[in-house]
């Protein structure tokens, strides 16, 4: 069985090729470059290295969550793009059940910690029971995002050895001092940090399991609002969401024209809002404009054409609610479903969509520009 899989749920990028009880590849780096830079052509890397035809892939493990939301973004993005390029399934093994993998064997308790920020941690306590194959994981709590006093209350209670493992280390490391009464000690450099390595070998065992999904149904677990969603929950009942008008037209398409490789121009949009089947729609807040989208109405069907925000506006929500509006408004004209086409590498967008309830239904090779890039269909039925 192989095993494809990939980690970028926190500072580290890695990713990895397993064949049966055999690790074949690992490529893990932690610097100063985004994922989005380095996790493909780390995979790239890989296939290259050891000759891999894609197709003898069994699944694609990767770790689900939670953690830094925009490296889940960048990798469920990316299984996504390559379980409907290669028709493979997705085996989704929570973040910190990967962490605490990593002290296989131990007879303490595993309390893997990543840094949350606003004084809290993601983390969970684990435990591995021998067994005539080897041990079995077994979970003591479940992963959760919590305040770093209270996950060491459970650990006192226990009243075990634990073994920390994570990028919270650092920073509760004096917490830790003065709060804990078990013993405990802290991972090791090679073993403090997520690899791609434990990610495929908890995927194949959950893929044995029947623990798998297709791409379409892979939803990363984020466990609580990003800091952006809660901090402008308030600032969002501000905006205003109306019908664009043909003053809007030249902000928007000045917007699009710096956002897109293929923008619409101001003709496209003066086009389409005096269209009968067509609805288009801006945000505003105290008189300045955030925002556009529109969708174009077919036997019932909502295609959604544009969606763009101005950089000063974006990761505050004001996407979602402007498709919300567009979406709760084509409704009352009797639309029953929604599609749109997304490139395949624009995470934001994708969860965003997935935020709403679309669904992935196929992937469109090649269908856009400037760069080249496939896209990805979704549908909201």
């Amino acid at each position: 069985m192989r095993i494809l899989a990939l980690d970028s749920s926190g500072l580290v990028a890695s990713v990895a090729l397993s064949e049966d009880d055999n690790l074949i590849a690992e490529y893990t780096i932690q610097y100063k470059k985004t994922h989005s830079q380095t996790l493909l052509p780390m995979l790239e890397e890989i296939k290259d290295m050891v000759e891999l035809d894609l197709s003898t892939v069994d699944a694609i493990a990767v770790a689900a969550g939670p953690g830094s939301f925009t490296g889940l973004r960048i990798g469920s993005a990316t299984a996504k793009g390559l379980a409907f390029a290669m028709e493979k399934p997705i085996v989704p093994v929570p973040t910190l059940e990967g962490l605490a993998y990593q002290m296989y064997g131990t007879d303490a308790v595993v309390c893997p910690i990543m840094d949350a920020r606003r004084s809290q941690v993601y983390t969970g306590i684990y435990e591995f029971a021998g067994g005539e194959n080897g041990y079995d994981m077994r979970v003591i709590k479940e992963q959760c995002a919590v305040f770093f006093d209270e996950i060491a209350e459970e650990l006192n209670r226990i009243g075990r050895k634990a073994v920390f493992v994570g990028d919270g280390i650092p920073v509760f490391k004096e917490r830790m001092k003065e709060v804990l009464r078990v013993p405990y000690s802290l991972a090791p450099a090679h073993r403090n940090r997520q690899s791609a390595a434990c990610i495929a070998a908890l995927g194949r065992v959950y893929y044995t399991e029947g623990r798998s999904v297709s791409g379409d149904k892979f939803v990363p677990e984020y466990l609580r609002l990003s800091q952006a969603e809660r901090e402008r929950a308030q600032e969002l009942l501000k905006i205003v969401y109306r019908k664009m008008t043909p003053k809007d037209v030249p902000f928007i398409s000045k917007l699009e024209e710096e956002t897109f490789s293929m923008p619409w121009s101001a003709k496209d949009f003066l086009e389409m809002i005096s269209k009968e089947d067509a609805r288009y729609y801006v945000a505003e807040k105290d008189g300045q404009l955030l925002g556009g989208c529109g969708v174009l109405f077919a036997a019932g069907e909502g295609n959604i054409t544009n969606v763009v925000i101005a950089p000063e506006a974006r990761n505050q929500g004001i996407g979602t609610g402007m498709l919300r509006h567009l979406m709760k408004e084509s409704e009352q004209e009797g639309v029953k479903a929604f599609t749109l086409e997304v490139r395949v590498s624009n995470a934001a967008a994708i969860h965003v969509y997935e935020k709403l309830g679309f669904v992935s239904e196929g992937i469109r090779p090649g269908f856009y520009e400037k760069p080249a890039e496939d896209a990805m269909i979704f549908w909201k039925r």
